[in-house]
């Protein structure tokens, strides 16, 4: 039986943990190559060495994805491992939250950097590669914060910030074969929602007992979740489906 990605290539940007590393996951069982980036080498491993105990290769990279050069060079090594880029999922992301008067400079320009300029290094980077096979997917992570989040000025803006960028991108790329969509994922239980939990000091069970009972479907998001909304926009029989949002939160948030 033929796999949905059998002979693509994707690329995952923070693909160690969370959301990442279940669209990784996905796209692996689906008969893709992988390649994932990101700053934390340790998690790297982990997840490297989790995916080879499942009979994955993976290649894996310590890099950051604010830095240009830095996701060139990595994309470069994988068209050359692989003989191809594909697929670009822009998922690094970082949370600094905090009401607008206590909010730092860092604290604004850090998540501006990496959701706003690291998707940019990355789409830069890949688009040239698909253009000249004719053939991309771009799936950018959203957020339903774009539509606002109380502490979450910095991270709202920028998760908006890429629905903008998404739909320029199917614009201009839209010519040459190349899609580029967006996945807004509401509530999801990853490392990061564990870490907002522990800052706001509420047992993470109980953050989501209390988050779940606002989601119509009555339950937290998994990563899984959002890999398969990924999926649909990654797909070839896709092809006519661009410049879109998805949002995946249980419910109806735009």
């Amino acid at each position: 039986m033929c796999k949905r990605f059998e002979g693509r290539v994707a690329f995952v940007t923070g693909g160690s943990r969370g959301i990442g590393k279940g669209i990784a996951k996905l796209f692996l069982e689906e008969g893709a190559k992988v390649a994932i980036i990101d700053i934390n080498q340790e998690a790297l491993n982990e997840t490297a060495s989790e995916f080879a105990q499942l009979g994955f290769d993976v290649y894996t990279k310590a890099a950051n994805v604010v830095n240009a050069n830095e996701v060139e060079i990595a994309i470069q090594e994988v068209v050359e491992k692989y003989g191809s880029l594909d697929i670009l999922v822009n998922n690094a992301g970082i949370i600094r939250d905090n009401l607008l008067f206590k909010m730092t400079d860092d604290d604004w320009q850090q998540v501006m950097d990496v959701h706003l300029k690291g998707s940019f290094n990355a789409a830069r980077a890949a688009q040239k590669y698909m253009v000249e096979r004719k053939y991309g997917r771009i799936i950018n992570i959203s957020s339903t914060s774009a539509l606002g989040n109380r502490g979450q000025a910095n991270y709202a803006a920028a998760k908006a910030g890429l629905q903008g960028f998404t739909k320029t991108l199917a614009i201009e790329l839209g010519k040459f074969g190349i899609t580029t969509n967006a996945v807004a994922p509401g509530f999801i239980q990853t490392e990061m929602t564990k870490a907002t939990a522990e800052r706001i000091g509420v047992p993470f069970d109980k953050y989501v007992k209390v988050a779940a009972a606002e989601i119509p479907v009555q339950r937290g998001g998994k990563p899984e979740d959002i890999a398969n909304a990924v999926a649909f926009f990654a797909d070839e029989k896709s092809s006519f489906v661009n410049g879109q949002v998805l949002y995946v939160a249980g419910g109806p948030k735009a």
